[in-house]
């Protein structure tokens, strides 16, 4: 049988791949019932989901033509390195590092930095275009996580809110 289309037949794979590794996690939780859920459950579920979606993808590769094949093109690594750093850069400056003495500057801070560096891996790059997502970004986020959610986190920077 020949791969059709290589892209779709490497995303089914990968989809499956992480599918299986979720539901197998999922197995070391108490799983429980339909009616009465474990915390494996859910998790379970998505993995299932997700293995099941990897193989249908990865069969229509395998049998739907497609015109060049889809071939897989070269990895892009700028915007793979900006996409990981955005999320390093998040988590920084939301926690900090207190071992090398790097405060926590909050949700919001955090939510620019992340929208900023995300935005230099596209081709085009716009000011004010990145600082108006950043700002609906970092309201929903407010709205969504500190009041709708009450989750406890830093919203503002450590030095100047004083903790």
């Amino acid at each position: 049988m020949r791969i059709k289309s290589q892209k779709d037949f490497v995303a089914g794979l990968m989809f499956t791949i992480v599918g299986i590794g979720f539901a197998w996690g999922a197995t070391s939780y108490t799983i429980g019932s339909g009616a009465r859920m474990g915390p494996g459950y859910f998790p379970l579920m998505l993995g299932v989901l997700l293995a099941v979606l990897g193989l249908v993808i990865t069969f229509t590769a395998l049998v739907v033509e497609t015109e060049d094949g889809d071939r897989i093109g070269s990895i892009g690594w700028r915007p793979l390195g900006f996409i990981i750093g955005a999320n390093i850069i998040f988590g920084i400056l939301l926690a900090g590092l207190p071992k090398l003495g790097v405060p926590a500057f909050g949700l919001i801070v955090a939510i620019y930095g992340l929208t900023i560096v995300a935005a230099r891996a596209g081709d085009e790059f716009r000011w004010k275009e990145v600082l108006i997502l950043g700002t609906v970004l970092a309201v929903i986020s407010y709205l969504a996580f500190v009041l709708l959610l009450k989750l406890q986190f830093p919203v503002w920077p450590s030095f100047i809110v004083g903790r």
